[in-house]
């Protein structure tokens, strides 16, 4: 049994979690850390959901974000096992001998970890406008939440972009040009592009409320 199958997001507790990501297995990971900040972001959105009054339309709007928030929660868990699980795979590709069976287990391994970081990738981008619906309608007392929520967001899509493009590289050291790699997986290739432009609307958000969340700042 590995490190993935024993401890879980899903199953183990924030200490027992942690304790096993802090040591030197690379499974749990930066990848699985991504879906846990999915995680707290998504909770966060629904706390700040809840401690917001609305009528009419709001009211609808405020369902919705907490439905999706509850369901981005456990998703984002489930991914952050699923990522652990990929890691696994890529790297005891890296530790095998040289050779043909070494570059075609990498190749695998590359795709499929690259696969598993963009799912939670795009899972995280649907996020950002029910936090920017917040942002704007929530419950003024609670925007440092939301910025923070919004920090957990970021650090998420940043992670997954990363790994993304990382991954892809990776094919490199199983002979494919980056050239290739580029003209093999254009959709892999053009998440990395979605998520960039992910983090950038998020640094616009933050810093449009950035005043109200950090008011000692503007001293």
């Amino acid at each position: 049994m590995t490190k993935s199958d024993s401890i879980t997001t899903q199953q183990s507790t924030v200490e027992e979690w942690t304790k096993t990501l802090a040591e030197s297995t690379g499974s749990p990971g930066g990848g699985a850390g991504t879906g846990v900040m999915l995680a707290i972001s998504a909770a966060l959105t629904s706390m700040v959901a809840g401690y917001t009054d609305a009528d009419g339309e709001n009211r609808d709007a405020l369902a919705g974000i907490r439905g999706r928030a509850k369901e981005m929660r456990e998703a984002a868990l489930k991914l952050a096992d699923d990522d652990a699980v990929a890691s696994d795979a890529f790297g005891a590709a890296f530790r095998l001998d040289p050779g043909p069976e070494r570059a075609e287990a990498i190749r695998r391994a590359s795709i499929e970890a690259a696969k598993s970081s963009a799912s939670l990738g795009e899972r995280a981008m649907e996020a950002t406008e029910d936090l920017a619906w917040l942002a704007k309608h929530g419950n003024p007392a609670l925007i440092a939440d939301v910025v923070v929520a919004f920090g957990a967001l970021r650090a998420a899509i940043a992670g997954a972009r990363t790994n993304v493009s990382f991954d892809l590289a990776s094919l490199t050291s199983a002979g494919t040009p980056l050239a290739k790699v580029r003209e093999q997986h254009p959709e892999l290739w053009g998440t990395v592009g979605r998520l960039t432009e992910a983090l950038e609307r998020i640094d616009g958000i933050t810093a449009s409320v950035d005043a109200k969340a950090a008011p000692t700042e503007a001293l």
